[in-house]
């Protein structure tokens, strides 16, 4: 009976798609058409191929009034709803993962898959493997990471945008899609803020200046060395003992200099009675005498004029004790922060700032014509590094008429004009969006226009580096040979130590190694519960709850030989001990976790190894602790250096779910979590996030409430 009605079904289905291979051929001969449309020839392939394999192996669930998850194949009668993206998507997705058609149904052959597959990327989709689609590109902004990278690279300074942005919003795991790197207001008057410090503290506004030196306070060693004090290092100096730490400064050139003295005193939050006297001496002579009493960490800066000759300087700072050490509460010292010495002060021996050969090459021309053509090729070479590509004579221009409009006034310097127009520079979309342009129209013509050569630097630059194009890359697209040149600079990048903040970022976002430091383990239950008292501790919980909920104050804790409690009505709560913890997630632990993560990734992308390697394999990286972690202490890995190491045959271990970090953060603080780890599994390696729960399933406490067993 259903051989026959399967039959008559098939006749049907292919006596109605004859009919309109019959009806389509008729409108083309009568001059209806010339050729197929790309949607009816996908119509016309479905008919003929697609429909005989749906009708052999999906009908029975999805055809023939049977719509089982809302799908039926036989209601696709339009060609919008025959070519719906998400539709096919859907079902590439089930064939592919074998979910579809069930296991106890009849399946398709190989070569009817391959059919369906072949039908559904090239005829729905429409791919075109001579022109790929390479789909929309939204505009991406800098993220923290990539923000701080790029000011380093181009202002020599290292500005900590994770303190002064807020946190970059994710999307699929990473910080870095340009669809959820939204721009706010407030966030636009940081941008504003940041380029003003950043050139404020990077670009000189003078030619030539004081010379400055720094004496750090870590250059003052103990006179004479302490005894148990190795090398007479530089260490506080007490309020209770005397002491006294020196250091050494070489003068050059003959002149005045200002000495400038910083102290700081570190106390404790709470008041120490503790007084002390400080003596800073300058080659022998005293300079200073001060009384110091407590502080809550607190700084002091003193200046000294002095008359130098060419030679070694030698600085004392002093500490005399005014209270007795009897009257310690709470530590209390005095340290060196610096000393900072300028001069000589003499003009003839000023020299250029910090940093001004940088911005600089020379000091700026005389005539106003000169400067201008000065200023043009400086913001118009700082210009084109910051935007990652050329910039256009207008955009110069621009700038120039900035600088102008601050160097040309009364009491202004030429560099104070070009650091106002470099804060424009950092405060453009072009600086901190990533702005892609196609490349220029060529005799191909393609279907997809390319990006042009800047921007395959910056999207190789970015990706691997997470900061601008070098010179390098902006040399090749400059000449236009940066693709014939893909291979090898790919490579060369990844050699690169700075590629290494790529595997950490990346690392640290699809495997979520990052958050293996603030995860947290209630080491207490997870080692009863290793010791087989997990219900004896439940109980004790409860007792202590009821105990409490009657307003009495806590028990004391009983004997543990004899169970009893001296106060009549109180439970009995006894002592045990579990032992000593036979797992540690200390600080160097997570470290090591995390980096066995890192490593084991930048192996297998440095020495181009098979993508499997990431799910299983017969290495990993160890050091002592993480060996004996695993209880793989016959490798005898010994010390705290991380290194490559083979996994025994029988080892459970290979590849990254089955380390450390993975299944830390896939575990709840006081025990493992499959389910966790199965949605991670689905979201970060799959790729199939598990679907939203349906609206009619209650929450945990009250789904918990009907179970009573």
């Amino acid at each position: 009976m259903k051989c026959s009605f399967q039959k008559r079904r098939q006749a049907k289905a292919a006596v109605a798609a004859g009919l309109w291979l019959v009806c389509l051929a008729v409108f083309v001969a009568l001059g209806g058409g010339t050729a197929l449309s790309a949607e009816a020839r996908a119509t016309v392939d479905f008919r003929k191929e697609v429909r005989p394999i749906l009708q052999d192996f999906c009908f029975d669930c999805h055809g023939d009034g049977a719509k089982k998850g809302h799908v039926a194949f036989d209601e696709l009668t339009s060609d919008a709803a025959l070519l719906d993206h998400d539709f096919w998507l859907k079902v590439l997705k089930n064939v592919r993962a074998g979910l579809m058609p069930p296991e106890k149904k009849p399946r398709p052959s190989a070569e009817q898959q391959q059919t369906l597959e072949r039908w559904i990327k090239y005829a729905a989709f429409g791919i075109d493997p001579q022109n790929p689609d390479p789909g929309r590109v939204t505009v991406r902004r800098l993220n923290r990471v990539e923000y701080r990278n790029s000011v380093r690279d181009l202002m020599g300074i290292d500005f900590n945008a994770e303190v002064e942005f807020p946190p970059d919003d994710t999307g699929y795991g990473f910080d870095n899609i340009g669809d959820v790197l939204t721009v706010s207001p407030m966030l636009l008057e940081k941008y504003l803020a940041a380029a003003r410090a950043i050139v404020k503290e990077a670009v000189p506004t003078v030619s030539r200046a004081i010379p400055v030196q720094v004496v750090p306070g870590s250059q003052f060693h103990r006179q004479p060395a302490k005894p148990g004090v190795e090398g007479g290092r530089a260490v506080a100096l007490s309020y209770y003992e005397a002491g006294s730490v020196a250091a050494g400064f070489e003068v050059k050139q003959p002149g005045s200099y200002r000495v400038g003295l910083e102290l700081g005193v570190r106390g404790n939050f709470e008041y120490d009675p503790g007084r002390c006297r400080v003596v800073f001496r300058l080659n022998g002579r005293e300079v200073m005498r001060k009384e110091f009493g407590w502080y809550d960490n607190k700084t002091f800066h003193f200046d000294f004029d002095e008359q130098w000759k060419p030679g070694e300087q030698r600085m004392t700072v002093e500490l005399e004790p005014l209270t007795a050490v009897e009257k310690k509460l709470f530590p209390l010292e005095m340290r060196v922060v610096e000393v900072v010495v300028h001069g000589p002060m003499e003009r003839e021996h000023w020299t250029p700032p910090k940093n001004y050969d940088r911005f600089f090459p020379h000091e700026p021309p005389g005539k106003s014509t000169a400067r201008r053509a000065y200023a043009r090729e400086l913001l118009g070479n700082f210009a084109t590094k910051a935007f990652r590509r050329p910039v256009n004579a207008n955009t110069t221009e621009r700038l120039v008429t900035l600088a102008e409009g601050v160097y040309q006034q009364p009491g202004n310097t030429f560099e104070a004009g070009i650091a106002h127009a470099m804060v424009a520079v950092l405060a453009s979309p072009r600086f901190l969006f990533r702005l892609e342009e196609a490349e220029p129209d060529s005799a191909a013509k393609p279907k997809y226009a390319r990006v042009d050569e800047y921007s395959l630097a910056s999207r190789l630059s970015y990706f691997l580096w997470s900061t601008m194009p070098d010179e390098e890359l902006m040399g090749l697209a400059r000449r236009g040979e940066l693709r014939k040149h893909l291979g090898p600079q790919v490579k060369r990048m990844l050699a690169n130590p700075r590629s290494e903040k790529w595997v950490q970022n990346f690392t640290g976002q699809w495997l979520q190694t990052r958050d293996v430091d603030g995860i947290s383990i209630n080491a207490r239950v997870v080692l009863v519960r290793d010791s087989g008292h997990e219900r004896e501790l439940r109980e004790e919980q409860a007792a202590f709850r009821a105990f409490f909920a009657q307003g009495a104050k806590r028990p004391a804790v009983t004997n543990a030989l004899t169970g009893t409690n001296a106060v009549a009505g109180r439970p009995a709560f006894p002592k045990r001990r579990f032992g000593n913890p036979s797992i540690e997630l200390d600080r160097e632990t997570r470290d090591a976790l995390r980096r066995e993560t890192e490593m084991f990734f930048a192996s297998v992308v440095h020495e181009d190894r098979a993508v499997t390697d990431l799910i299983e394999s017969d290495y990993t990286f160890l050091n002592e602790k993480l060996a004996k972690l695993y209880a793989l202490t016959n490798l005898n890995v010994i010390g705290p250096e991380l290194r490559r190491v083979t996994l025994p045959p029988d080892s459970p271990r290979g590849g990254v779910l089955t380390e450390g970090s993975a299944l830390v953060v896939t575990s709840n603080p006081d025990r493992t979590s499959p389910v966790k780890r199965g949605l991670f599994v689905l979201e970060n390696i799959l790729g199939t996030p598990a679907p939203p729960p349906p609206p009619n399933i209650p929450a945990l406490e009250a789904a918990e409430k009907d179970i009573k067993d």
